[in-house]
């Protein structure tokens, strides 16, 4: 395709504008040879504005879901730093033509790795060992992950994709109030241990909400993935200065880890709930398995729950009965289904939830030690969800882990490392960054993916999309994606109500510890029975949650809202497209050297 004029060249607003031009020229072209044009809606929930501008705008010029979700995944490694990302991993549920896939990009151990490498002479964690520096790190898969969707099902040119993310690298954005303070809040990790202030020091700068941020060194790793696609990324330029860096800093990722990393297709979790179909992820994640065990159990005790009014004492503490035996499960059966048997169908087995519901105490608190596995012998993060007025539906979730990762840029490259090490079960019964607890299943072994909580979930009825949802969270995550599904269905909220509503968790481990998201607490009657009850209920200082959700309405009319914890936006709007035949998975030849 010709160079955009050369007015491009001038000006950081033309340049703004023309950073879109490649794909306005393919959407011209397209709509003016495809005859005759159709209009439908299409909807986005994306957690900033610059990942919501382009994502609608690909839309708007012919892209579908997957064009867009790679558009805004690399624009949020850009404008989202402490979770979108190049240099982590992450999941996307995906509804293509009547047709349900689930790619799997999540990071993966060295080969260098080993169980007790946290672990001291005396077989003790660690302090900070697998969250902070180099040795933190899995191999990222991020970019092979948004590649490979974008080799069977994109539609426009990967190149032009890219752009968007690459002009505000190169020009710089100005940030937002919530990214500046939770850069200025990471700045005391990592101080003496990363160079982390050597990249994101400008937003210590008392004016830094009115100054462009601009990163050089990314933009042109952007530019040579554009050019070279995952190539580059793992066999490539930007492969050298990211093993350059491991060498540095003691690190383990080698050239050949990354030259050996593949994003997997793996069936979805696909499981019948009232009428719907849910979509979701299966292991490595645990987000799927605990999703469904969630609802299988809340519809077990529906008498007890029409007893118990929406976010009384004894509806919280219900639900916190719930997630205690969840937990329960996946500390014990739930990993890399590479490297380990899961028994998903026994899981989510109805018998089996049933008989789970049945152990609830209605009345106190259930120890933890008493809660056991019951079959016989992630906070930091970032999601979007976009439908196209095609129905097809992305719902991505991806990760550095703890805010900013490793708090380790690449450099040269520009780029966060993650710190999804600390996601295994470093040593049983040791709580990770989230207080999550895990056994042999989760063990670290070099190759090995970690398990994880992101859910990206899609719904379906009659084979049409009906909501797509996820957020980000930690160990949070399936829970804040149960209690949103729960408050559009049992409590006929709309989707704005659903996100913005208080949300609250509990999980294994403390046994008494309920924590409620910063900005939306529990009343205050309920606060003080459960207090009486024996629970310990803390508002969180930090935010949990960042819900983007899209639903499709009884009367079949599109809604979205992004979570007002956040800083994104949601939209709807028609789009209209060529009528034109249906697109067809294709195959392009790997980007990656075997």
């Amino acid at each position: 395709m010709p160079e955009a004029p050369a007015l491009c060249e001038h000006g950081a607003m033309k340049r703004s504008l023309c950073g879109l031009l490649p794909l306005v020229v393919y959407a011209l072209l397209a709509s003016f040879f495809a005859a005759p044009l159709r209009a439908g809606p299409a909807a986005i929930a994306i957690p900033d504005s610059h990942g919501a501008e382009v994502a609608e705008a690909v839309l708007r010029e012919g892209g579908n879901a997957i064009d867009a979700a790679v558009a805004t995944a690399f624009v949020l490694a850009v404008t989202y730093p402490e979770a979108g990302n190049l240099g982590g991993g992450g999941f996307i549920t995906l509804h293509h033509q009547g047709n349900d896939r689930f790619l799997d990009f999540r990071e993966a151990a060295p080969e260098r790795a080993s169980r007790d490498m946290y672990l001291d002479a005396q077989g003790n964690y660690i302090k900070d060992s697998s969250l902070i520096g180099h040795r933190a790190a899995g191999v990222p898969g991020t970019v092979a992950g948004l590649w490979e969707a974008h080799r069977l099902y994109g539609t426009r040119p990967w190149k032009s994709l890219l752009q968007p993310a690459i002009r505000l690298a190169r020009d710089g954005f100005v940030p937002h109030p919530q990214l500046i303070e939770r850069t200025r809040e990471a700045f005391a990790d990592y101080e003496g241990k990363t160079n982390f202030r050597d990249y994101f020091g400008p937003f210590a700068a008392g004016d830094a909400a009115q100054q462009a941020f601009r990163q050089p060194e990314l933009a042109a790793t952007l530019q040579r993935i554009a050019e070279r696609g995952a190539q580059d990324f793992y066999a490539g330029r930007t492969a050298q200065l990211l093993v350059a860096e491991m060498r540095r800093g003691g690190g383990l990722i080698s050239r050949e880890d990354l030259r050996r990393y593949r994003a997997i297709w793996r069936a979805p979790l696909q499981q019948a709930w009232r009428g719907y179909t849910l979509v979701t992820a299966p292991p490595p994640s645990s987000g799927g398995i605990a999703l469904v065990q969630l609802l299988g159990m809340k519809d077990v005790l529906a008498a007890e729950f029409k007893d118990a009014p929406y976010l009384s004492r004894q509806y919280v503490h219900l639900i916190a009965e719930i997630e205690k035996r969840v937990f329960a499960d996946r500390a014990e059966y739930l990993g890399d289904p590479d490297f380990f048997k899961v028994p998903v169908n026994a899981l989510v087995a109805p018998s089996y939830l049933r008989q789970r519901a049945q152990q609830v105490d209605r009345t106190a608190i259930s120890s933890p030690t008493g809660v056991k596995p019951g079959l016989g012998e992630s906070l930091q993060t970032t999601h979007f969800s976009i439908l196209d007025a095609a129905g097809n539906a992305v719902s991505l979730t991806y990760t550095l882990n703890g805010s900013f990762g490793n708090g380790v840029v690449v450099r040269g490259a520009g780029f966060l490392l993650n710190n999804e090490m600390d996601d295994f079960s470093v040593k049983p019964g040791v709580p990770n960054l989230y207080g999550v607890v895990g056994a042999a299943a989760n063990e670290i072994a070099p190759r090995k993916r970690m398990l994880s909580s992101m859910t990206p979930t899609i719904l379906l009825k009659d084979g049409v999309v009906q909501g797509v949802l996820g957020t980000p969270g930690g160990s949070t995550i399936f829970t804040s994606v149960f209690q949103t599904l729960i408050n559009l269905f049992d409590h006929g909220m709309t989707a704005g109500e659903a996100v913005a509503a208080p949300r609250f968790h509990h999980q294994l481990l403390p046994g008494t510890l309920i924590i409620v998201s910063r900005c939306c607490n529990l009343p205050e009657q309920t606060r003080s029975e459960l207090t009486a009850m024996g629970y310990d209920v803390r508002q969180n200082s930090w935010e949990f949650g960042d819900m983007q959700v899209i639903q499709r309405t009884d009367s079949g009319t599109l809604t979205a809202a992004s979570d007002p914890r956040g800083r994104g936006q949601a939209r709807v709007f028609e789009v209209t497209t060529p009528a034109a035949a249906p697109e067809k998975p294709r195959s392009r030849p790997a980007a990656v050297a075997e």
